[in-house]
């Protein structure tokens, strides 16, 4: 029986606080807005992933965080990195390329091999 299945799941649960990191440093994010841009870049993650995510970040203090005003509605927690965010991003970032890059060598030379 041939497994058809992808552990995409399992893969994105690895990176999600690398990705969600690398989403707050173009400008301050909610937790809401963070799953749309994921969802936006082709990664379905739900709210129940999101927001421990989230708290595991604050409590590593690699985040910073502000609460604004909702507009009439309830006001908004907004996520940045903290200076700590940011430099481990940068080594996540280093790590993640490296990863890939050896990960993709042995993944596509089958696939090369019987070309």
């Amino acid at each position: 029986m041939e497994e058809t299945s992808t552990p995409r799941a399992q893969w994105l649960r690895g990176v999600l606080d690398m990705c969600l990191l690398a989403l707050m440093t173009e400008s301050p994010v909610y937790g809401y807005e963070l799953t749309v841009r994921l969802a936006e870049a082709g990664l379905d993650v739900a709210d129940g992933s999101i927001y421990p995510a989230l708290a595991r970040l604050r409590k590593r203090e690699l985040v910073e965080v502000e609460r604004r005003s909702g507009g009439g509605g309830p006001a908004r927690t907004y996520y940045r990195p903290s200076e700590a965010g940011m430099r481990i991003l940068r080594s996540w970032s280093r790590d993640w390329s490296e990863f890939a890059t050896s990960i993709d060598s042995i993944v596509t030379q089958p696939a090369r091999e019987k070309s």
